[in-house]
């Protein structure tokens, strides 16, 4: 693996990982208060074109840190989407 590679795994992982304290507690506390809709909804597009690109230019890097993002994201804005509103009251 080359430096760039290793920078790339790296970054990729970082990143990613950060997401996964945020996913880890909207799955058990079901709490998406404090999540913003507008936010996410930029987030998962800017993510599935990364995605894209990273596939385009074959950066495994790129393509599976976005891939993971993209789905724990796509995870947190559906969780947001189900269980706020009026609504959510009723469906616990």
């Amino acid at each position: 693996m080359t430096l760039t590679e290793t920078i790339g795994y790296a970054a990729a992982v970082l990143t990613t990982g950060s997401f996964l304290p945020q996913a880890w507690h909207t799955f058990k506390t079901r709490d998406v208060g404090g999540i913003s809709l507008g936010m996410y909804s930029v987030f998962i597009a800017g993510s599935a074109l990364w995605l894209s690109y990273g596939l385009l230019i074959v950066a495994w890097p790129i393509v599976i840190a976005n891939a993971v993002t993209l789905a724990l994201t796509i995870a947190i804005l559906l969780m947001k989407l189900r269980f706020h509103g009026p609504a959510a009251s009723r469906r616990v």
